[in-house]
């Protein structure tokens, strides 16, 4: 796996899309990403099976302690990448709703809000018929942005379990990360490699807009 950034605290991988994060059927990406370093390593955060993108592994129980508690006050921002061929209820806004368990390993977005998964997004047409969107979530609930998309009946191309049309692969990508890490401020990138849509979306003239997430009015 491709390592972006080695820091003597943590590293940051790309996931590939497609892999485990766990080790289930085989070894998982922190397993891998153990093999590959010689090293232990420690998940501070995940990634479903079908997303792509920035990783973020502790090297050692100090750092993995602090980054958890960096994720749990909400303290790293997180943009993701996503793409649709339906047409969304909205194009930018917010998602807001508790989330509870369907059928098949499912999720769905009630309309209460008592303990509610929050993502905002923008969006925008990039070709005929589908619509690229950033998301920025403010919770971190199981396939949040899989069932925030849904709910705008805008599922992401590839998510087949939330019926998005069938595509190579799933059109979800962790796009960019920023945090403060011992004063210093933290800001990592990475384009997905995989995927025709991507690669249309990355030579639309509005893309540059979102290729420094951080700046966008959130």
């Amino acid at each position: 796996m491709n390592i972006i950034f080695t820091h003597s605290d943590f590293y940051i991988f790309e996931k590939p899309a497609g892999l485990n994060f766990h080790s289930e059927d085989g070894p998982g990406l922190v397993v891998l990403a153990e093999q590959q370093t010689g090293e232990k390593l420690f998940a501070v955060h995940r990634l479903d099976k079908v997303t792509s993108g920035l990783i973020i592994l502790a090297r050692n129980k100090t750092s993995a302690a602090k980054f958890t508690a960096l994720f749990t006050n909400h303290a790293v921002d997180k943009y993701y990448l996503a793409v649709s061929d339906a047409k969304p209820k909205k194009k930018q806004g917010w998602i807001k709703g508790d989330m509870a368990k369907s059928r098949r390993g499912m999720f769905k977005l009630l309309t209460s809000k008592v303990n509610p998964a929050i993502t905002r997004f923008y969006s925008l047409s990039y070709k005929a018929g589908y619509r690229a969107y950033i998301l920025k979530p403010y919770t971190g609930k199981t396939h949040q942005l899989r069932v925030a998309l849904k709910s705008l009946s805008a599922p992401i191309l590839g998510d087949t379990l939330y019926a998005g049309s069938t595509a190579p692969r799933t059109y979800l990508h962790a796009f960019a990360l920023s945090f403060e890490w011992k004063s210093e401020c933290m800001q990592f990138t990475l384009f997905p490699d995989e995927g025709d849509e991507y690669k249309i979306l990355n030579k639309h003239q509005d893309f540059k807009a979102w290729q420094s997430p951080w700046q966008l009015d959130w």
